[in-house]
């Protein structure tokens, strides 16, 4: 079991935003932005274009309900919406709120926040989502 389904599963603390019997979101726990969340389908699948086209467009409306939650949550002009990363072998698109391109920048210095910061953060994107 990869970290990824080890986190959906409660094996492994995270900063839960939203989830259903099939996808999970969560607080990256190294932001670029104040809400920057991670969406995952909790079956292990390593490439988000391995998945079947049931199965993805279903990942696109979960994610899209945790991108309305977050918007409300954090107002912005819009929520940047990114597949990437090598590091974890598991597919999971990264919602971050916006207000410019440089909001989405991964090279720049990840926000440092406490766990009450990061424990506000999930409560209002949860409050605000809608199943």
């Amino acid at each position: 079991m990869d970290i990824f389904s080890k986190i959906a599963a409660g094996e492994i603390p995270s900063y839960k935003c939203a989830e259903s019997d099939k996808f999970y979101a969560f607080l990256d726990i190294n932001p670029v932005a104040k809400g920057h969340t991670l969406v995952i389908p909790r079956r292990e699948v390593d490439y988000i274009f391995d998945m079947d086209d049931d199965e993805i467009a279903e990942f696109q409306q979960f994610a899209k309900k945790v991108a309305v939650a977050l918007k409300k949550a954090f107002p912005c002009k819009k929520v940047a919406q990114v597949v990437l990363g090598l590091e974890v072998p598991h597919a999971h698109i990264h919602l971050i709120p916006m207000n410019s391109e440089a909001d989405v920048d991964f090279r720049r210095e990840k926000l440092q926040l406490s766990e009450e910061e990061f424990k506000e953060i999930a409560r209002k994107i949860r409050d605000e989502f809608v199943a």
